[in-house]
């Protein structure tokens, strides 16, 4: 009964660290980009004060049935697969290591694999039903990008599975232990194409082509507001925690306590931000063409 107990605790306890992070990482993003452009910026805990406007604002567009059980499936995908990463490494040296394994289990990364797309294909059918031009094509841009980036990301796990004969993150993390030195060390190519892969599961510039507010109107979410947008907010915010604490946990470790994973995942977190903010946009054939370059040969590399 305690083990199911703290099972429980430990879940409620992850999903409030994955938004708590998401949404400061999102808001000092914001500050980080204002002081590079000699601007002021809004205050880091700015997105919470946004969130919790949004969520009592009433919305009175209504397009149909997929229009509200879009965001509902973007914040349980959301969920669904932070439910299955493992937060710290599991016996660390903290007390409440144990409440931070969740329910990974040997093949989960090939599991995660196919869970991580579920939530943006809900969100194509949920912009699509719209009717809004903006929407459709930043759906289409979305999914065509997302082809792109999948590819030397798969092949950087794939890569990982055949070297070290794991299909598990805890397996992994448990290479990286006996080890004693990063995956980013031993397997550098596989990191490279993974590291390269990364800004285009963020869509900070160069590959901010899906929602490109001079152009769509923020696309996708043209036609979302009040509690859809606040839902997509927070769900944007446990996804990238989702792929932060992904990344720390495959190529640099994991992380033994809290103070080291938000260390290593804000660190992480600001090279898609930092690249963004001095990149220009690219058209959708150019972020293809990037992702099928360097990315791709490297992840090549590494399963060679």
């Amino acid at each position: 009964m305690d083990d199911i107990l703290i099972k429980i605790l430990g879940a409620i306890a992850t999903v409030i660290l994955a938004f708590t992070v998401g949404m400061t990482y999102g808001g000092l993003s914001r500050k980080v980009i204002a002081r590079i452009q000699n601007r002021i910026g809004p205050p880091w805990y700015q997105n919470f004060i946004d969130n919790a406007k949004l969520l009592f604002k009433v919305s009175n567009i209504n397009h149909g049935f997929m229009q509200h059980v879009a965001p509902l499936w973007m914040i349980g995908m959301s969920i669904s697969t932070l439910m299955f990463i493992p937060v710290l490494i599991p016996g660390g040296d903290s007390w409440y290591n144990s409440w931070f394994p969740n329910l990974n289990f040997h093949g989960d990364l090939i599991f995660l694999l196919y869970l991580m797309v579920i939530g943006s294909l809900g969100m194509a059918l949920g912009a699509g039903q719209t009717g809004n031009p903006n929407s459709a094509i930043g759906v289409s841009r979305g999914l065509t990008q997302m082809v792109g980036f999948e590819i030397p990301w798969v092949m950087a796990l794939v890569a990982l599975m055949i070297q070290y004969k794991t299909t598990s993150i805890t397996g992994l993390m448990a290479v990286s232990e006996q080890q004693g030195t990063w995956l980013v060390f031993s397997s550098p190519f596989a990191t490279l194409a993974a590291l390269l892969a990364m800004p285009g599961m963020f869509r900070y510039s160069p590959f901010d082509i899906v929602g490109a507010p001079a152009e769509l109107a923020s696309g996708p979410i043209s036609e979302f507001g009040g509690k859809y947008l606040s839902t997509m907010m927070t769900s944007g915010s446990i996804f990238a925690f989702v792929k932060l604490t992904l990344y720390v946990d495959i190529f640099f470790g994991g992380a033994h306590n809290l103070v080291e994973l938000v260390v290593k995942t804000f660190i992480l977190y600001m090279y898609p931000v930092l690249w963004g903010v001095v990149s220009p946009r690219f058209r959708t054939e150019q972020a293809v063409r990037f992702f099928w370059g360097w990315p791709v040969l490297f992840g090549i590399i590494a399963l060679i």
